[in-house]
């Protein structure tokens, strides 16, 4: 059988972006049991609330929403329980080492499949302000007007 290859995003956060400065990313594998990835596998996932925490030198994303899978019956798992990710330990270390600054926090960005393994990339983030908020709404506004009249410049 030929190997599933390429990456298959199941689930984006979009609102990390827009709340937060994202300064490093990690990818981490992410450790699941078999209806969870079934779950996955249709693409009933959602990192909307969740957020990583870090206990005893391991990481673990909270909230983080994947639907039972509908023939899964008994075996299926609470949606929003702790799933533990697995990262390499100078990782684990220096996320720690970053998060214990003021205003760092560590956010899940996407949930995706590479080569039939689920994966998680998590970034390092600093809180936005307001007017950081602002000003990132502005440029993009400037950005789409100026595409939308290089775009009736090159019709016309």
């Amino acid at each position: 059988m030929a190997k599933e290859s390429g990456i298959k995003l199941i689930a984006n956060n979009k609102k990390a972006y827009h709340d937060y400065f994202i300064e490093e990313t990690y990818e981490a594998g992410i450790e699941l049991v078999g209806t969870e990835v079934k779950s996955l596998r249709m693409g009933k996932c959602s990192i909307k609330e969740s957020f990583v925490d870090i206990e005893d030198g391991e990481v673990f994303v909270q909230r983080m929403n994947i639907s039972p899978y509908e023939k899964g019956n008994i075996f299926n798992k609470d949606p929003l329980r702790k799933r533990k990710l697995l990262l390499h330990k100078y990782e684990i270390n220096k996320l720690i080492g970053k998060q214990q600054q003021k205003g760092y926090t560590i956010v899940p960005l996407k949930v995706y499949f590479k080569d039939s393994r689920v994966k998680v990339e998590i970034g390092l983030a600093k809180g936005k302000k307001l007017y950081d908020k602002r000003q990132d709404i502005a440029n993009k506004d400037v950005k789409r007007e100026a595409e939308r009249d290089f775009k009736v410049r090159n019709l016309g």
